[in-house]
């Protein structure tokens, strides 16, 4: 990839910087029928994470991977490993009481333990660094709700403190910090795993597509090549789940987010942030081959809507210049996250009939805990071992509020993009677009999408999202083709690139 020098530019391709930092084995498709105890269905920190506390049990698992391993969400990370989870502890006391908000904070802080300490068990070079967490706002809108979150932190027994100013050149009326939180490299972190794991018997298939599963006493699990994989237990662990016995897809709904790793002109003086109020800014420090660099992210919105996803870039790219000064910008990339209607991941069995069948979503932006939570919950379930976050993860919980609000809310917003996209009449034709160019069109009378290639191909696909039927909206940043409804993601040939659709849409061109 072609590193943007001294103007500044965006990198032209949208890669993360994890993943060209290690050098991550690869594993062969499956290609026969297998049996096993337990089926993992998702290769990233919660999949792998689940296989190596499996290896170290000594049961039989098998992991398998749509793509590469550590290649989704995982790999697109900014990769704190933080109880600080934005302004959450208010709104959750508020919710859920004060007890199942302390459960909440110390799954976090326990996930985050569980972390460090499995670093030192293996001696694991993934630049571990222990930093203040701020949340921060320049909004008066939002000084009493940082107050709040403060007077929840003491409540909860957290330890923080209310701050006037914080240290980076960011504009800030107050901020409250959450103490000894961390970052790191995830994927040089998950890899010991990956090869701890794969060490102690651990199959693991790359480039395999879980599409359904057979309920029964041993659940089988059929993939898209037409092999099985007959077990006691499946895992799903694929971010969205691909198997949906209970409508999930109703229940939370999908955010993409973008990050730009900078080098600056002022240095970084170390901890990490984030914004309470619209647009998102968050920061935190990172090396690259031995120069440190900051992660600007935010700028979150529902997949499939909003502005032309490359104007999110530019956003950021403006804010660091000014808050820092930018020489370069080696790195772009962006991430899709799930929320669920109560902001609480859902991690347990999928529903009480098919109990052999486990899953864990939601984890909104903070994967690098709930992650490494939900793994370490869902081992101890099918274990029979007690854990007291079972019954505030679990997805058969119904809060009224605000769960009612959100639900409504979140298919009321399914509902009109459903219908204005039904309605949309395209304008332009395919032979209109400059190379490079994507968008909606005319195509033989009906609403198509199409992309014109570098040089001057065109790539048609129907617009129509394989889930539910709503219409795909064009993602100038990604190049892909994005639901609006439920951030089903399509590459500019068809492919599904991100769930929940798990079958193409129909290449008209191309």
């Amino acid at each position: 990839m072609k590193e943007a020098v001294s103007k500044n530019e965006l990198p032209k391709l949208s890669k993360p910087f994890w993943p060209d930092s290690v050098q991550l084995p690869s594993f062969n498709k499956l290609d026969k029928d297998i049996f096993v105890d337990v089926a993992i269905v998702g290769g990233g920190i919660a999949g792998i994470t689940s296989a190596y506390l499996l290896a170290k049990e000594g049961i039989k698992t098998a992991l398998i991977e749509s793509d590469r391993i550590l290649n989704g969400t995982t790999g697109h990370t900014t990769a704190k490993v933080t109880a600080q989870h934005g302004l959450i502890y208010d709104e959750f006391i508020q919710h859920f009481g004060e007890s199942n908000a302390k459960l909440y904070y110390e799954a976090a802080s326990d996930a985050m333990e569980f972390i460090k300490q499995t670093i030192q068990e293996h001696n694991i070079e993934c630049d571990w660094k222990e930093e203040d967490a701020y949340v921060y706002t320049n909004s008066e809108q939002y000084i009493k709700k940082i107050e709040n979150e403060y007077k929840a932190y003491e409540k909860l027994g957290i330890q923080g403190e209310l701050v006037e100013n914080i240290p980076v050149p960011v504009q800030a009326k107050t901020a409250v910090v959450m103490k000894n939180q961390a970052q790191f490299h995830p994927l040089k972190y998950l890899q010991k795993l990956v090869e701890n794991a794969s060490e102690k018997g651990i199959d693991i298939y790359e480039n395999t597509t879980a599409v359904d599963i057979k309920h029964g006493p041993h659940p089988k699990i059929l993939t898209k090549d037409g092999y099985h994989i007959l077990c006691n237990f499946v895992f799903i662990c694929s971010h969205f789940p691909f198997y949906d016995a209970a409508f999930y897809f109703s229940r939370m709904y999908a955010e993409r987010s973008y990050i730009i790793a900078v080098k600056t002109k002022t240095e970084y003086p170390g901890g990490m942030y984030i914004s309470a109020e619209n647009p998102v800014r968050s920061l935190r420090s990172v090396t690259i081959n031995g120069e440190k660099l900051v992660l600007i992210a935010g700028e979150n919105h529902k997949t499939g809507q909003g502005i032309p996803m490359i104007q999110h870039y530019e956003s950021l790219q403006a804010f660091g210049d000014q808050a820092f000064g930018i020489q370069k910008i080696p790195y772009r990339w962006s991430t899709q996250d799930l929320t669920t209607l109560d902001k609480i991941p859902y991690i347990g069995h999928i529903n009480e009939q098919k109990a052999n069948i486990l899953f864990a979503t939601g984890f909104r932006k903070w994967g690098m805990t709930n992650g490494t939570a939900a793994a370490r919950l869902l081992v101890d379930i099918i274990k029979g071992k007690e854990n007291r976050y079972r019954e505030l993860f679990t997805p058969a919980r119904f809060q009224a509020d605000p769960s009612v609000k959100q639900f409504i809310s979140t298919n009321t917003d399914v509902a009109k993009h459903l219908i204005e996209g039904k309605l949309e009449f395209a304008l332009r034709k395919p032979e209109d677009l400059a190379p490079d160019e994507g968008a909606v069109v005319s195509y033989n009378g009906k609403r198509a999408g199409a992309y014109k290639d570098e040089n001057g191909s065109l790539h048609i696909v129907d617009t129509t999202c394989t889930h539910l039927g709503c219409e795909l909206e064009w993602n100038s940043g990604e190049k892909t083709w994005d639901c609006p409804c439920h951030g089903s993601r399509f590459s500019i040939d068809g492919d599904v690139v991100e769930g929940p659709a798990l079958k193409s849409i129909k290449k008209l061109k191309g």
